[in-house]
């Protein structure tokens, strides 16, 4: 791409435009909204069936989706987005790219266990959260504490700031108008 970053400048979330400066020229790089689905590796059917809707509707609305990068909801939702033709993030807690689910495009070897949770939900405008232990309720703890919007299919009850939602459909439209 040549030339150096300048600056970074967040418009309003969840519109991210990044200016670069490119051989004396000045250009504007728009990226998609980035959103996080996270639940647990060992889901129920439901789990799965809502995280497979979500990555789908997600990619249909042009969103990248990014996940923990392993099984159950993250393969889930990994899978729905791919199939949708989106793009799909791990962040894995390993330093090996093969852990990764055979749905993740861009796949990003940690070495950082569970403390991956922090960059999962910060590297997002907003979160999904399905189902779930206490990995995933870690990450909605980080996520609220950073203020990005948490909504939830079958998660954690009685959490204040995390919108619940009964479906796939009903949590990406939830999250589309938080984020707007």
């Amino acid at each position: 791409m040549g030339g150096r970053w300048s600056e970074v400048q967040i418009l309003s979330p969840p519109n991210y435009c990044h200016r670069a400066l490119a051989r004396g020229a000045r250009r504007l790089i728009f990226m998609p909204v980035q959103i996080s689905v996270i639940g647990d590796a060992a889901a129920d059917a439901a789990c799965l069936e809502a995280a497979y809707g979500v990555g789908r509707l997600a990619a249909g609305r042009g969103w990248l989706v990014l996940t923990g990068g392993l099984g159950g909801v993250m393969e889930a939702a990994s899978r729905g987005a791919a199939e949708a033709g989106g793009l799909t993030v791990g962040i894995l807690p390993t330093y090996d790219f093969s852990t990764a689910n055979a749905h993740v495009k861009v796949k990003i070897p940690t070495g950082l266990g569970h403390a991956r949770n922090a960059v999962v939900v910060a590297a997002a405008a907003g979160v999904i959260a399905i189902g779930g232990r206490y990995g995933t309720l870690s990450e909605i703890a980080l996520a609220l504490k950073l203020g990005k919007p948490v909504v939830g299919i079958h998660t954690w009850p009685g959490i204040e700031g995390v919108w619940p939602a009964s479906d796939a459909e009903a949590a990406v439209a939830k999250l589309a108008a938080l984020l707007e």
